[in-house]
């Protein structure tokens, strides 16, 4: 297989050959540079590059262009080349144009004409998008292959599971010729999917997550039975801790029972984290955060539910579903909330087909011009509304309340008023849901008058609120009513530390009723739920779990 190539095109002829130049000067020995002065000619040397099988790290585009400006020939290209990371050229001028299309491409970078020094301005910005190419598995002898059928509940299970967990993979409908060859050396039939084919020929029937982990290249099994550090739950404060942890030269292993990013890792685009002007997707975050623990050292476990936790002297005990278990100095708790269920007569048995908790991003390429309802006030709603926009005809944004101001950040409700495909319904509840194979029609009701009317949809998005989902901590840590952990002073009563408390000072900060155990993030009680702040108390805990340490 030939060299990976970075591809450049821009219809100024002296700009491409000066583009081209200096990617060739820093990357030439390691990379095919290909060079196009137009987005259909560009388009032709990616289908050659297709055809012969070789890979596309980088494109880089300019966004003037005639017949097929940058931002088309982008977004043409990501059906080509999903994987490749996505640069458009600008000037000053079209900067407002670039960012508002940041999400249309899910573009990586824009970078402003001319980039000299390059050393400064170009390289930089490159290493890191090569960098992250380079992350992302792959395997030379072909691509993981997932066939189902469209509204099937465990075949979105499988394609969740894939996508979240960042394993590129090909999804093929039953009838699909490819499909039907798949299922004929399998021996198996429709009745008998979903089937996964991993890229080197292996057939799993029906698997579950963490049978597929294993065979896709995700890490199952902890390396030790003993560790410095273990956090439990790989959202952003999991991930900050194990970052800090890690960096900070504790043997940490972060344990993850679905994927890595918790539900900001679903996010479609966050715009208000501190160091991205131009926003950045929740995948393109836990992918970041991912590669710089593994980077540190990090263990990251795929698909291990932790049922337990024991204090044992000075060891902490971690217990795992299938009886396993691992041990630590100290642990970080960072579970997360998990998206409180909508209770309705007849949408619990459409769970997955046509009714998702969470943004299910690998629905919105389906709800092409059809109508999309989405349930929920917050960011995270208005999030996968603009998302969905992109898709659907209309999307229809349920809320209870009478606005959105008290629940959504302003930078969103703007956007969301400037977007003629996102209507907003106040004052309108859920309360019943109909369909055979899928969603097929939803009851809703208006508060004030009581009112009900049904409407015709396939695609339901429940965003309403969360829960710590913490039952497994009974009797072992302090919880308030809701189930939330108590950290710190919240545990005094007053003035008396915790019963069982055998320290002679008071819990830190973040510390919970158990000693050597800390809990960042949403599952702590009364935290701030932001992904920023999430992350702070990650890096926040390890502070203070060496300052445990140093003093047992």
């Amino acid at each position: 297989m030939a060299n990976p190539a970075i591809l450049t095109v821009d219809d100024d002829p002296a700009v491409s050959r000066s583009v081209a130049r200096d990617v060739r000067h820093r990357y030439g020995d390691r990379y095919r540079v290909v060079r196009a002065t137009s987005g259909a000619e560009a388009l032709g040397a990616l289908r050659e590059i297709k055809l012969r099988g070789d890979e596309v790290a980088l494109l880089l585009a300019d966004y003037r262009m005639p017949e097929m400006n940058g931002l088309e020939f982008l977004e043409a290209a990501m059906d080509l080349f999903p994987l490749a990371r996505r640069v458009l050229l600008t000037a000053y001028a079209d900067t407002d144009a670039a960012i508002q299309a940041i999400n249309v491409v899910d573009l990586d970078h824009y970078l402003l004409k001319p980039w000299h020094p390059p050393e400064e301005k170009l390289y930089p910005v490159l290493d890191g998008l090569l960098e992250a190419w380079r992350s992302v598995p792959r395997s030379p002898a072909g691509e993981v292959r997932l066939v189902g059928h469209r509204w099937s509940a465990p075949s979105y299970k499988l394609r969740d599971f894939l996508a979240r967990n960042l394993v590129p993979y090909r999804w093929l409908l039953t009838e699909d010729p490819e499909a039907e060859r798949l299922m004929t050396a399998a021996g198996v039939g429709p009745a008998d999917v979903p089937l996964v084919v991993t890229a080197d020929g292996k057939s799993l029937v029906a698997p579950t997550p963490a049978e597929l982990a294993a065979e896709v290249g995700l890490t199952t099994s902890p390396a030790a039975e003993f560790y410095d550090l273990v956090v439990v739950g790989a959202g952003p404060a999991g991930l900050g801790a194990a970052v800090y942890g890690a960096s900070e030269g504790l043997r940490t292993v972060l344990v993850e029972s679905r994927a890595t990013g918790g539900q900001a890792g679903q996010s479609s685009r966050i715009e208000n984290y501190l160091g991205f002007p131009d926003g950045v997707s929740g995948a393109q975050l836990t992918d970041r955060a991912r590669r710089q623990a593994l980077k540190f050292g990090a263990e990251l476990l795929s698909t291990r539910r932790v049922v337990g936790l024991r204090a044992a002297g000075a060891t902490r005990l971690i217990e795992f579903d299938d009886g396993s278990s691992v041990a630590a100095h100290a642990v970080v708790l960072a579970t997360g909330v998990s998206y409180r269920l909508l209770d309705a007569p007849g949408l619990a048995e459409l769970t997955g087909r046509g009714v998702f908790y969470g943004s299910a991003s690998t629905e919105a390429p389906s709800c092409v011009d059809q109508d999309v309802y989405i349930v929920g006030g917050a960011n995270s709603a208005g999030q996968a509304a603009v998302h969905f926009s992109r898709y659907a005809r209309r999307v229809h944004l349920l809320i209870r309340g009478a606005d959105l101001t008290r629940s959504m950040s302003r930078y969103l409700i703007e956007q969301l008023d400037r977007i003629d495909a996102v209507q907003v319904h106040p004052h309108t509840t859920v309360v019943g849901g109909l369909g055979g194979e899928h969603l097929e029609r939803l009851t809703l009701c208006d508060g004030p008058t009581g009112h009900t009317r049904q409407v015709d949809t396939s695609w339901l998005f429940v965003f309403i609120g969360a829960e710590p989902r913490t039952e497994w901590l009974d009797g072992v840590l302090s919880r308030d009513p809701r189930g939330f952990v108590l950290t710190g002073s919240d545990l005094l009563v007053e003035g008396r530390r915790p019963t069982g408390w055998m320290l002679p000072r008071d819990p830190y900060h973040l510390e919970s009723s158990v000693p050597g155990v800390f809990v960042a993030g949403d599952v702590r009680a009364d935290s701030v739920k932001r992904v920023a702040s999430a992350v702070g108390e990650g890096a926040m805990a390890v502070s203070l779990a060496h300052r445990y340490l140093e003093s047992s």
